[in-house]
């Protein structure tokens, strides 16, 4: 099993037009819901290649029934701490005349500390049944900076690979448990050093530097340009494949399930970041955030280019 930690799923509507007009009164061709937020999308991706995800988080009002309710469809396993805070929502507008892909997203609210609590008494009971545990985003406001960093040592003490997506002090506070990876993407990183990074010997420079803070592996995603990885010893440039996207929302996520799945399997990370690439491709030729196809997946990997790099 793997666990997928995030305190802020949301629920999610992608709106499609044929040519948005700003200012004006637009209709959708087509409207879908489903079920989001960075670690339930982490989720629905390792479901999708072949895992078994648990999701875990808060849920709160309609809208957290609404999603549960989404990831049984799914046949996604689930230990969420139930709220009174609503479970937030989030809006993608797809212009197709023109391209583009608007999100609108609806912060987070508080959880009451005692949530934190019930929480971390899920994440205990689960961790020793699984080969890795991801923690991805934010944290709600107010809530325990170290969150993460309990959940890494946790992991470690379980055996359990972990995976730390996420930004700034949550980050920061992790690096001190010596997680196994973590993945920011390269605004994410900048904000991490609190520095400019402006070329690739930047990049490599503040990959070292968190690899040294604590980090075992970490993988620098880019969107379309190539994603950088370092293990220690060697750094890789990742070039995904080129495709026609239609959303790529939730591709980051989606690159976290496949890595995470290919590095429980024994891949090391240049072979695991080829799978992740491929996988991050597969979501954005997808209408809803965080859904692959596999087939996708299988045909995408072949066209992925990995390559080390000089330290």
């Amino acid at each position: 099993m793997i666990l997928c930690i995030g305190t802020t799923p949301a629920e999610q509507r992608v709106m499609i037009f044929r040519q948005l007009a700003v200012d004006g009164v637009n209709r959708a061709a087509a409207t879908i819901e489903g079920a989001a937020g960075k670690s339930v999308n982490v989720a629905k991706v390792l479901k999708a290649l072949g895992e078994q995800p648990l999701a875990t988080g808060f849920l709160g009002g309609d809208a957290g029934r609404h999603l549960s309710a989404l990831l049984e469809e799914l046949e996604i396993m689930q230990d969420f701490v139930r709220v009174d805070t609503p479970t937030r929502q989030c809006i993608t507008v797809i212009d197709e005349s023109a391209g583009t892909q608007t999100e609108l997203v609806e912060e987070s609210r508080p959880v009451p500390q005692a949530a934190y609590e019930r929480l971390m008494k899920i994440i205990r009971r689960r961790v020793e049944t699984c080969r890795a545990v991801v923690m991805s985003g934010t944290i709600t406001p107010g809530g325990p900076v170290g969150l993460y960093c309990d959940c890494t040592r946790l992991s470690r003490a379980s055996g359990a690979l972990s995976v730390v997506d996420a930004q700034g002090p949550p980050l920061i506070a992790a690096l001190g448990a010596r997680p196994g990876l973590v993945k920011p993407n390269r605004a994410e990183l900048a904000a991490t050093v609190a520095r400019e990074l402006g070329d690739t010997a930047q990049l490599k420079a503040a990959m070292a530097e968190l690899n040294a803070r604590g980090a075992e592996r970490v993988v620098i995603t880019a969107g379309k340009d190539p994603t950088l990885a370092y293990d220690g010893r060697l750094f890789w440039s990742i070039v995904p494949p080129r495709i026609a996207t239609v959303n790529p929302i939730g591709s980051g996520d989606a690159f976290t399930a496949g890595l995470v799945s290919r590095l429980v399997r024994g891949d090391d990370l240049g072979e695991a970041c080829r799978w992740a690439s491929a996988a991050g491709a597969a979501n954005a030729l997808t209408r809803m955030a965080g859904e692959v196809h596999r087939a996708d997946v299988l045909r995408l990997v072949k066209e992925v280019k990995v390559a080390r790099l000089k330290s």
